[in-house]
């Protein structure tokens, strides 16, 4: 039987203090600390969802939650990968402020202060369903559980079709609320498997929907196999977004919903070349509703920039904790209120290592500056391969997509998009990912863009120093030397098996 909460547990003083001490808005007019449901999807671009126009996929639950609140159009991840990007979640930093939590399969530092623990100690009920912080080794550094949660994973749903989790998600949360002190505020992470792959091949055509409605992405060839692909894609957002309304009809049951600050978001981008993995438009930029019924008007869109590192600010402020002097991120309740915006003009994103894609466990490191019109990418090694070694491209998920493009790649349909989603990046791009949300053209070598390039580059310059990014000093190495923990590929000099660390790493 799962522990519900190995996080340290406050007395009974402690806990009606802490309630106390929360401000009126957080309370709420029945003096009550809001609950947090925090859902995070594996592998989902920001357009792939109904309240965002798209007329293929079906998503109930996020709509719900986007016509109850706030749906943010411009909220960008922290990394292109899930590891790092959920550990900019956690800890309101970005992944280079994280050590080898800044990469993927990596330690999970225990000095790090994550909000699920802060909510923990202020008295709330702590729990996830599905994946949380990941994938990392947070037992080694001495983490009692889950950074994100103790794992309360006790119901399983009976053969689930090929590729999806096997956890009940809505019932392990109703056991889960089933078990919490009475008025006792609880703080649930939500982190489906999908749609992460691999998927069921031909389950969305089967599930009814048309290969003729689906609109490519415009880094994609337009095809019978990719149009099936992006539909087995929808088939498995649908299906955790069907366990999200059921959480969400559970709180409602349970006269929660109104006191609960909902947030859905996803990870990274869709898992297709030229997205996830990738420092690129559908890499980083998520979708993402947010709700507070009790405290914000609903049906709202907000366009300001928002950046991953802002969730943990955001839950914090709302239980009225103070957020560790670490915190990089803002809250988000005074832009779910109607309040003063934030008046960001850019937000930061990165990667390093992904997944095992290349010779002695090397990453691609790189750095991204997103405005509102551009997204200027700096590459750090760009004589290494972006989405990992050919012949293979590891750092491309395996899928449909990805085979046939590398069966078809000197055929004339594949050829404009082999290069962006295969091929070798420059130093510096610039994209203006209002008129190309695609990033097929770089625009860093014309003369009419060399200001806003420069402007661009002294800024990212800029924040990295400031926020000690090895890759700014003399250490960028460090990123190389830190140990994964999941499988390495014997075909690129690594182990066969899961647990292995890479023999180069020195504890720094």
């Amino acid at each position: 039987m799962s522990k519900m909460c190995d996080f340290p547990t406050p007395s009974r003083r402690e806990f009606l203090a802490a309630a106390m001490a929360a401000p009126a808005m957080a309370r709420g007019a029945s003096a009550r600390r809001p609950n947090v449901l925090f859902v995070v999807a594996d592998d989902q671009s920001w357009m792939h969802t109904g309240a965002s126009g798209d007329r293929v996929v079906r998503t109930p639950g996020f709509d719900r939650v986007a016509s109850m609140g706030v749906r943010f159009t411009q909220a960008i991840c922290c990394s292109p990968g899930c590891a790092p990007s959920r550990a900019a979640m956690l800890t309101g930093r970005y992944p280079w402020q994280l050590k080898e939590a800044g990469t993927h399969a990596s330690l999970f530092p225990r000095s790090l202060p994550v909000y699920p623990e802060l909510l923990a100690r202020a008295g709330y009920r702590v729990g996830l369903t599905g994946k949380g912080a990941g994938p990392c080794n947070f037992k080694t550094p001495g983490w009692p559980n889950n950074p994100a949660g103790p794992a309360f994973d006790r119901f399983e749903v009976k053969n689930p079709p090929k590729g999806l989790g096997k956890e009940d998600y809505a019932a392990n949360f109703s056991g889960f609320l089933s078990e919490r002190s009475k008025d006792q505020p609880f703080c649930f992470w939500f982190g489906t498997h999908e749609p992460h792959r691999t998927y069921d091949r031909g389950i969305g055509r089967r599930s009814g929907k048309k290969l003729e409605e689906v609109v490519v992405p415009p880094f994609l060839p337009d095809c019978e196999e990719v149009r099936s692909d992006i539909l087995d894609y929808f088939y498995e957002i649908e299906y955790y977004d069907g366990h999200l309304l059921r959480m969400l009809d559970i709180l409602e049951k349970a006269d929660e919903l109104g006191n609960t600050l909902v947030v859905v978001t996803a990870d990274n981008g869709m898992s297709f070349p030229g997205s996830k993995a990738m420092m690129r438009e559908y890499g980083i930029h998520m979708p993402l509703a947010v709700s507070w019924p009790e405290r914000a008007s609903g049906g709202r869109v907000c366009a300001e920039l928002v950046s991953f590192i802002d969730f943990a600010a955001t839950f914090l402020d709302a239980a009225g904790v103070s957020a560790p002097k670490e915190f990089e991120g803002q809250s988000l309740l005074p832009l779910l209120s109607g309040g003063k915006p934030h008046g960001r003009s850019f937000v930061l994103s990165g990667r390093e290592r992904h997944s095992h894609a290349r010779r002695d466990l090397l990453g691609y490191p790189a750095r991204a500056l997103r405005t509102s019109q551009f997204l200027y990418v700096r590459n750090f090694a760009p004589d290494r391969w972006p989405a990992g070694d050919p012949p293979y491209y590891y750092d491309i998920d395996d899928g449909p997509t990805k085979t046939w493009m590398m069966e078809h790649r000197e055929e004339p349909l594949v050829q404009p998009f082999w290069g962006p989603s295969f091929g070798k990046k420059p130093s510096e791009e610039l994209f203006d990912i209002q008129a190309d949300p695609g990033c097929m053209k770089n625009l860093n070598a014309q003369p009419e863009h060399r200001k806003t390039l420069e402007e661009l580059r002294k800024t990212l310059e800029d924040q990295l120093r400031r926020q000690g990014d090895p890759r700014m000093t003399s250490h960028g190495d460090i990123w190389e030397s830190y140990p994964r923990f999941s499988p390495t590929r014997p075909e690129l000099g690594g182990f066969s098996k899961e647990g292995e660390y890479n023999p180069r790493y020195q504890a720094p």
